[in-house]
């Protein structure tokens, strides 16, 4: 992964409403959540949510599929990770017993 993209991956998730929608779309697994039931849980007005919906979609942390007349998103686990790889690749590489607490 390049610096860009993790900056791009991290900016999408500085917002306290797209982290919120992440994480619940972490939670719901493989199963997602359609918009209305994320703006149910998470009380975000349908409007507010396509918006935070569309940056996750944009940056690429989320997946979302069409079910008859509803929209289905989850969570991209595999861009999630990446990003964790990431951010721990060198992890600890500076310290003398090279142990991540």
């Amino acid at each position: 992964m390049k610096i860009s993209d993790a900056v791009n991956l991290l900016d999408a998730l500085a917002q306290e409403s797209r982290l919120s929608v992440f994480r619940l779309l972490v939670e719901a697994g493989p199963n997602g959540l359609s918009a209305g039931g994320i703006s149910e849980e998470l009380g975000i007005p349908a409007s507010t949510l396509s918006f935070h919906l569309k940056d996750l979609n944009h940056a690429g942390l989320l997946e979302s599929e069409r079910q008859g007349r509803s929209i289905i998103y989850r969570a991209d686990y595999g861009t999630m990770n990446d990003l964790i790889q990431y951010l721990q690749h060198n992890c600890c590489q500076r310290d003398e017993n090279n142990q991540c607490n």
